[in-house]
């Protein structure tokens, strides 16, 4: 039996094997196959201590080849890996890193989305004779080893709006987070919260949560890895990945692919090479911290020493997170740092300014990433121009509004309360003369309205309109045709002629309302006052960081199409004199994409309407996403620019945006979607992932306008829709009525 045990142990690893390699063709795990097959045919026929002696060989065999099929492993393998059945789940990680826990939000199929899963856990750690539990919020991903209801790790809104749920327990409760990254992406879904709005509520507020955070990545797809993911200390398991997209999914993009046709073996083996996914691929870049060293072919629950690594790397990552911010930390910190995880005992709880100081370093961490993504041809001396610059731009900003600022505020809320207050005791004296007057008859009371106090913000500025003297028209006016309306089989609607239609009537179906797409120049020159217009950081441009093969011939020709060196346009303007930052992600360069030279122009420019106090419009004249050629240097801009966005509005900004044409995907799922004043113009489609992509990955056809402004506007994800006649005046109007009252012109 002893050895039909051993037998079956190794037929168990020859098909982990095949299933990691796939349909590669490999001389080693050919000749395991060979031999092991070669053993069980003339095992019968051996007498027992020879056939232990060749048994005790081929297990040998086993061992030295897998030593060998682990270094050539690619990246492709490394997918198949951490998609195994057998490979750890969280289940696995909480049995075996922590010493006790419970889980919490629902259990097992028992939850409102079994894919993510909740506990509060304790680590008990010795110091001598006092023992001391740590508690700590574990929260991530489940796959279970094949559990149906799982749904593979990938997360409904839901899931993710529990998660955020319990990170904010953690936070009331002041103790750690840890979590688990094992998925390939969110279930697109538009439902409420919807899967994009709800992945970028979780990154806005752990963006601010006072607490340390731990994330540990095994398998990282996109905005579902996002959605937990920004964490203070990251790590990465040695056979993981994290990634903008699926290789998979990539080889469909860059294949061409439609209707469900499946990319060549070759080709999704070339895209995760080129999309650099692995451990020491985002560790050479700056986006993982470090990586714990898998045993050979990866983490499965028998290896009990991976557990233990995992345990001190978590803690001492904890502890150094703490450390950091702390006051007395200095000889703790030199054993840590010199000795992973180091028997030294650090509290993990934070007073109130170690708090701030965490939430600054988590900041600075995000801002620091993807600095070599993008390019600056600048001389060094125009870079020191600009660093005195913001120097002396950033003490201004600290004397006029933070120093003297607060202080003039504190003067006038003084002054308001003591008129307030006068304002009663003289209203209550004048009812009371005048009581006495008209009792007396001395002569009668004048009753007049004071027309000044009504308000007029309610009241519509007819010449904030245009009555369709347009300062830019289409060149789409030129055409001398017919255009055909989309919905005229519905609405009845007549065709239209094309000077009218992109000319007087800018682009609307004068029937039914229906807005044709309009090029970004026609928003530059109609909405914002002639002239006033001012370009910011046009030295930023669009790379190739992961030499993608043949894009770097696809971006020069979008440079030259639009004659912008990358798809996000900042600019200052004016709206009717009041001056505002604007971010416009056009949809003429590649597709409104956004990679890391758009998020940094983005971050620079609401670091500087904060600093000025300008209130911020994100136009989005169409995006599809987070340009997939950049891999994580892309999807590093979500967490990255929605941290900007949080430090911009808890100092007061009023932050717009503002939808047309398609946005899907990351930037609407972190620092497009987190904005509280969200807008569509009609005929706008807004969600987290096209139709073709819902159908591939749930197998769902959806109903027409699925991601219709309409829709949106039904499930709470937007604030409003607008015409694109109408823009200019309720941008006006928005101005005067949202945002603090820290802004500049208030």
């Amino acid at each position: 039996m002893d050895i039909e045990k051993r037998i079956q142990e190794l037929r168990d690893r020859l098909k982990y094997i095949l299933d990691i390699f796939g349909p590669d063709e490999n001389a080693n795990v050919a000749m395991l196959e060979a031999k092991l097959g070669e053993y069980v045919a003339r095992e019968p026929g051996l007498a027992k201590q020879e056939a232990i002696r060749q048994l005790e060989t081929l297990e040998e065999l086993f061992k030295f080849l897998e030593k060998k099929l682990e270094r050539e492993l690619t990246p492709m393998n490394k997918v198949r890996i951490v998609r195994h059945p057998q490979r750890i789940c969280l289940k696995d990680i909480l049995e075996n890193v922590y010493d006790n826990y419970t889980e919490i939000g629902g259990q097992d199929d028992y939850s409102i989305d079994p894919s993510m899963l909740i506990a509060r856990a304790y680590i008990t750690r010795r110091r001598g004779k006092k023992v001391h539990n740590q508690a700590v919020m574990v929260i991530g991903q489940e796959k279970g080893h094949g559990q149906e209801f799982r749904n593979g790790g990938s997360v409904k809104p839901w899931g993710n709006a529990k998660a955020l749920h319990y990170m904010k327990v953690a936070e009331t409760e002041n103790i750690p987070i840890h979590t688990y990254i094992f998925t390939p992406g969110s279930y697109p879904i538009e439902d409420y919260p919807g899967a994009a709005q709800q992945i970028a509520k979780n990154l806005y507020e752990m963006a601010g949560l006072k607490v340390p955070i731990v994330a540990v990545i095994s398998e990282g797809g996109s905005g579902g890895a996002e959605a937990i993911g920004l964490a203070d200390t990251r790590i990465m398991m040695s056979h993981g990945y994290y990634s903008v997209i699926s290789p998979e999914g990539a080889a469909a993009i860059e294949g061409r692919l439609r209707g469900g046709q499946r990319a060549e073996a070759k080709l999704i083996e070339h895209c995760a090479q080129q999309l650099k996914i692995t451990a020491d691929d985002n560790r050479a870049n700056g986006y993982i911290d470090w990586k714990i060293n898998e045993p050979e072919l990866g983490a499965r629950p028998e290896h009990y020493d991976f557990f233990r690594k995992l345990r001190k790397s978590v803690i001492s990552s904890t502890d150094e997170i703490v450390l950091n911010v702390s006051g007395l930390r200095l000889f703790r910190s030199i054993a840590l740092k010199r000795h992973k995880g180091a028997d030294v005992y650090v509290r993990w709880s934070l007073n109130s300014r170690a708090k701030e100081r965490l939430l600054w370093t988590r900041y600075m961490k995000f801002r620091r990433m993807a600095q070599h993504a993008y390019l600056d041809k600048r001389h060094w001396f125009s870079r020191g121009s600009e660093w005195t610059g913001e120097l002396f731009s950033s003490l201004y900003s600290y004397f006029r509004y933070d120093l003297f600022g607060k202080q003039h505020k504190k003067v006038t809320e003084l002054a308001e309360d003591v008129h307030a207050e006068m304002q009663v005791v003289v209203g209550r004296s004048t009812r009371l003369w005048n009581a006495i007057v008209s009792r007396l008859s001395f002569g009668k009371v004048k009753k007049d309205v004071d027309k000044a106090g009504l308000t007029s913000l309610s009241v519509w500025d007819d010449g904030a309109q245009n009555s369709g003297k347009w300062q830019y028209v289409s060149p789409q006016a030129k055409l001398d045709r017919a255009v055909p309306c989309p919905n005229a089989a519905v609405h009845g609607c007549l065709d239209q002629w094309a000077p009218d239609l992109f000319g007087e009537w800018a682009g609307v179906c004068s029937f039914c309302g229906h807005h044709f797409p309009m090029e970004y120049q026609w928003y530059l020159h109609n909405i914002f006052d002639p002239g006033s217009i001012y370009e910011l950081f046009t030295e930023i441009e669009s790379t190739n960081p992961l030499k993608f093969e043949g894009f770097d011939l696809k971006l020069d020709e979008a440079k030259r199409k639009t004659g912008h060196k990358c798809g996000c346009m900042t600019f200052e303007a004016r709206i009717e004199g009041t001056t505002v930052m604007v971010a416009m992600f056009m949809g003429a360069f590649r597709g409104g994409s956004v990679g890391a030279a758009e998020g940094e122009k983005f971050i620079r420019a609401m670091e500087r309407a904060r600093k000025k106090q300008l209130p911020f419009l994100s136009y989005v004249h169409g995006t599809a996403g987070i340009r997939i050629q950049e891999g994580v240097n892309g999807v590093i801009q979500m967490p990255r620019c929605t941290m900007a966005v949080r430090r911009y509005t808890e100092a007061g900004g009023l932050y717009l945006v503002l939808y047309d044409t398609n946005s899907y995907a990351g930037p609407v799922a972190s620092f497009l979607g987190c904005s509280p004043y969200q807008f569509a113009v009609r005929s706008a489609n807004i969600g987290f992932a096209g139709p073709g992509v819902i159908k591939e990955t749930t197998g769902l056809d959806i109903p027409p306008n699925y991601h219709n402004a309409f829709q949106a506007l039904s499930r709470g994800h937007i604030q409003g829709i607008w015409d694109r006649r109408e823009i200019r005046g309720n941008l006006v109007q928005s101005l005067q009525t949202m945002g603090g009252r820290n802004l500049y012109y208030r």
